[in-house]
């Protein structure tokens, strides 16, 4: 799959600011999210009953039926209409990507509250001292945030969301400038090996990574653990447990986010191709503990090895990539990963007894050393460049391109 933006194309970009709420505000936003929660969760178990008859139910006539329960129910009317219509719509976008029933319920304790106000003529925004400005929303009124950075362009439209304690607000802005149809240096390119030990290795032999959490975190956030485990459900004891761990959990979250949008800027602004492995990261952390009837296998090793994908950040560093490359007319390439780290850079012989360890690539057929993720990351990088020279835009590749099996001596497919 190739991810690239064509020239001239605008590009819109996100800018978050930290929201300082009054008491009453808050209250409000509470609500909001819970009104737009609901509406979600309604309009997810109307559109699966029309499925299970046969039937389809799409975004127009559940706007409607919206209008006409708002003149029957006052808890409605306490959210604004727009933000209601756009959780609507954005159920009909997840329903078309996803189906219908791959899509999940947003639930009271796992979801964080969160709205969109789509119409931009009903935001205004004002600065009003070096670190403060504000924003004036429907049914809110005006609202102070940290002004952080600098807006730098004509705001679409503004989100209001909680993480932890704390609410932000985020304005979609349209900056007038377009994506450049040619990266500033055409022939770079760049191959990246996502590992467990070390999150990103590049074809030309940079480590990647930083850890995310302290010993001492670790520690607090496995006693907490312990204590939650022991209070009762539904407790203020318990309620002030699991602020304690969303704190940890949110400074873990705020490291990743910060490092893979650092390394996905530089990346990007250097290269004008960078080839990943395409990684379905959702199906490879998922847990193998199987059933009662059929217990899985080594279920404590794969346990473990979830945990380390998800702390990498894959997903989340390819999402930034994908992101960042809309600004520098970078490509973003992802090829199969069969065999990457079992192939030999140089003569291109399949033996997984050359994988020696972790870190360490010995070809049992030319005996050329390499560290085992920058051998991986400068196959990655191959047949991305393959990929682009042949136009193929698929996840296979010609029988010329192939590496040879060392067993076998043929091609590999």
């Amino acid at each position: 799959m190739v991810n690239f933006v064509e020239g001239g194309v605008p590009v819109l970009s996100g800018r978050r600011y930290r929201l300082s709420l009054t008491v009453d505000q808050a209250a409000l936003c509470e609500e909001f999210g819970n009104v737009c929660r609901a509406v979600w969760n309604t309009g997810l178990d109307q559109r699966r009953q029309y499925r299970r008859r046969g039937g389809w139910m799409n975004f127009a006539p559940q706007c409607a039926e919206l209008a006409e329960a708002k003149r029957e129910h006052d808890w409605l009317k306490a959210a604004p209409s727009h933000i209601l219509q756009q959780a609507l719509r954005d159920l009909d976008g997840a329903c078309r990507r996803h189906g219908t029933f791959k899509v999940r319920w947003r639930s009271k304790a796992h979801w964080s509250p969160s709205f969109r106000f789509p119409d931009a003529k009903q935001i205004q925004v004002e600065r009003l001292s070096r670190k403060w400005g504000r924003v004036k929303l429907p049914k809110l009124g005006w609202v102070r945030f940290r002004w952080s950075r600098q807006l730098g362009g004509v705001v679409r439209s503004a989100t209001v969301s909680r993480k932890g304690a704390r609410w932000f607000v985020s304005f979609l802005v349209d900056d007038e400038q377009d994506a450049p149809a040619v990266h500033a240096m055409p022939d770079t390119a760049v191959g990246i090996d996502r590992g467990v030990r070390v999150a990103a290795t590049t074809s030309a032999g940079d480590f990647h990574d930083r850890p995310f959490v302290t010993g001492g975190e670790k520690t607090r956030y496995l006693r907490l653990q312990q204590r939650l485990a022991r209070q009762k459900k539904g407790s203020a004891n318990r309620r002030k447990t699991i602020a304690a761990m969303n704190r940890i959990t949110g400074r873990v979250t705020d490291r990743r986010a910060d490092f893979c949008a650092y390394l996905a800027n530089r990346i990007t602004s250097r290269n004008a191709l960078v080839v990943l492995e395409d990684l379905k990261t959702r199906t490879m952390s998922k847990s193998a503990s199987g059933t009662i009837a059929e217990p899985g296998r080594r279920v404590a090793q794969k346990r473990g090895l979830n945990r380390a994908i998800l702390d990498k950040g894959w997903h989340k560093l390819e999402l930034a990539l994908t992101s960042a490359a809309r600004s520098t007319g970078t490509r973003v390439v992802k090829v199969n990963p069969a065999y990457t780290s079992q192939t030999c850079n140089r003569c291109r012989v399949v033996d997984a007894n050359s994988r020696k360890s972790q870190a360490e690539f010995v070809c049992t057929a030319c005996e050329h050393t390499a560290h085992a993720d920058v051998n991986a990351a400068l196959n990655i990088l191959g047949a991305g460049q393959a990929l682009s020279a042949c136009g193929d835009l698929g996840t296979s590749r010609s029988a010329k391109q192939e590496p040879v099996s060392r067993a076998t001596g043929r091609n590999l497919s």
